[in-house]
């Protein structure tokens, strides 16, 4: 997973098209979007790309995993 691809898609708006770039950027197989307040696993997949939003839907930071 290729994160420093991923970097000018921070502060942009979660769309579909948005997750598709970061997937194609990335090298990841796939996606998690992540909200404020969402309960998700701990396992660690190197093949999956998380996109964390803030309140307003904006891309705050995305890593692997």
């Amino acid at each position: 997973c290729n994160i420093e691809a991923t970097r000018p898609l921070v502060g942009r708006p979660a769309t579909q098209a948005l997750g598709a770039e970061a997937l194609r950027l990335s090298g990841a197989r796939t996606l998690r979007w992540i909200r404020p307040g969402d309960v998700v696993t701990m396992d660690y997949r190197t093949d999956r790309l998380n996109i964390h939003l803030d309140e307003q839907g904006q891309v705050q930071r995305i890593d692997c995993g």
